[in-house]
């Protein structure tokens, strides 16, 4: 047998299950992308990131923070990111995945329990098999759950910390956690509050800070904000207190054992960051065409979620993806997302709103949706 045979077999089976992915080319009028301010092609990011090379900001970092890789614009983003969001510190990694993974497999100690949403996002999962203690998926947006899971957790003699793990608006759904009850859960129960604020971040919060704002500065409140979303550009940052800061600084792997990020780029994200949330009429805008876009396709079966995410579930993968292609054919590129992605049975078009799109754009999506799903 080829060594390779097991490889073809298992793609084999994912095509035959209508779930084997490729590689698409990003054409036609952006309903898929996470870019929901529009700042990615930006002018004025470019202008950023001109004006930091002219100042002699470097690409590469050149090595781990600890080592030579520390740069000034690194301490600088982080330093800006602390006061924006009202936490003590902030610590930059070079994805979402990263930080999430480098948050969960060194914070929680031995003998505390994680109790995650059962839709938070893969890059937590993975954290949470490095973990030292043990995880427990809770019922998506319950708090009263998530309650329920920790008395019974003490019940049964458990006496560490518990870790209540969300996100604050969910990537496939569009919809919002319950931060204040969740709040109140971990304070009545000496526990960690971890908000992932991915697709929040930039869109929601009177300053653009996210669902989470008024939360942060807590003690027991650990935020994530992604720049690769809202923000434009790529990175991500942890918010939480100072103490935590310096044990990843210490403890964390992914933090230790990586090469930092570009200075570049944590001078861009600086940039994208007052971009983002010094200016509301961007926000106001996307607000809008929200809510035009519900108006619009409601008739067609998308939820209404009052996000820019707004999921059609169709069910079966094989419809999803003939549904995706006959758009993607009429310039519109929205993609099908199936499971595993998403639970079984729940296949769906993800249908998200940017400012790179405008309400003729909206119109013709209407129009092809009722052709592609008559």
């Amino acid at each position: 047998m080829s060594l390779l045979a097991p490889y073809h077999a298992d793609l084999d089976r994912l095509a035959a299950a209508n779930r084997r992915r490729a590689l698409q080319p990003r054409t036609g009028a952006d309903f898929s992308s996470n870019d929901y301010l529009g700042l990615a092609d930006s002018a004025a990011l470019a202008d950023a990131a001109r004006a930091a090379l002219a100042r002699g900001v470097p690409v590469g970092s050149g090595g781990s923070r600890l080592l030579r890789g520390n740069h000034a614009e690194h301490e600088a983003l982080e330093a800006e990111a602390a006061q924006r969001f009202g936490a003590e510190a902030a610590l930059f990694f070079a994805t979402g995945y990263a930080a999430n993974v480098a948050l969960l497999s060194a914070l929680p100690q031995t003998g505390d329990r994680i109790f995650h949403d059962a839709l938070i996002h893969a890059s937590a999962h993975d954290g949470m098999r490095l973990a030292r203690c043990d995880a427990q998926p809770v019922p998506h947006n319950d708090a009263d759950a998530v309650a329920d899971a920790i008395a019974a957790w003490r019940h049964a003699g458990g006496t560490g910390r518990p870790w209540i793990v969300v996100e604050s608006l969910y990537s496939m759904d569009g919809d919002r956690a319950p931060i204040a009850a969740l709040a109140e859960i971990a304070d009545a129960n000496g526990g960690f509050l971890v908000i992932d604020e991915a697709h929040a971040t930039g869109v929601f919060g009177a300053h653009g800070r996210g669902l989470a704002e008024g939360f942060e500065g807590r003690e027991n409140v650990i935020t994530l904000h992604t720049f690769g979303k809202a923000l434009g550009t790529e990175g991500a940052l942890l918010c939480l207190p100072r103490v935590l800061a310096d044990f990843l600084i210490n403890r964390g792997r992914g933090f230790i054992f990586s090469t930092a990020p570009s200075p570049l780029i944590a001078a861009v994200g600086r940039a994208a960051l007052r971009l983002a949330c010094d200016n509301p009429a961007p926000r106001a805008r996307l607000a809008a065409l929200i809510g035009y876009a519900q108006d619009r396709l409601a008739r067609h079966g998308a939820v209404a979620s009052g996000s820019q995410i707004m999921p059609l579930i169709l069910g079966d993968d094989a419809t999803t993806m003939r549904a995706a292609g006959a758009l993607q054919a009429s310039g519109l590129d929205v993609r099908g997302i199936r499971p595993p992605t998403v639970p079984a049975s729940t296949a769906r078009l993800r249908i998200s709103i940017t400012l790179n799109v405008d309400d003729a754009a909206i119109d013709r999506l209407d129009a092809a949706l009722a052709e592609a799903l008559a």
